[in-house]
């Protein structure tokens, strides 16, 4: 039996290494982290709880991608919903850590 904790880690998994097979050898350093919610807002977020958040690159550690799991449970009504929700979440993250749209990693964002 798969906690809902754990399968939501897959769905992050999952839509990170989907990614990174289309992106092939472009794909960049990066950590993938799930956490339950927010710490508290960062400087760039807008009113809304964010679902999820780039964190960029220092000397130390490489760029990392949180996605913020209860934010993103609220947000469907459907569990099926959450892997495809997620998906686009990494998309755009990574998207946005590599200048691009999410459009160009994946024709598919937002359907």
């Amino acid at each position: 039996m798969v906690s809902r904790r754990d399968e939501f880690d897959g769905f992050v998994l999952d839509a990170a290494a989907r990614l990174e097979a289309t992106c092939g050898r472009a794909f960049p350093a990066v950590e993938f982290a799930v956490e339950d919610v927010p710490r508290g807002p960062a400087p760039w977020d807008h009113r809304e709880v964010p679902l999820g958040r780039l964190f960029p690159a220092t000397s130390a550690r490489p760029a990392r991608i949180v996605v913020y799991r209860r934010p993103v449970e609220t947000r469907v009504t459907d569990r099926r919903d959450v892997a495809a929700l997620v998906a686009d979440i990494v998309t755009e993250q990574v998207a946005g850590l590599l200048g691009v749209s999410p459009e160009e990693l994946d024709p598919g964002f937002g359907e």
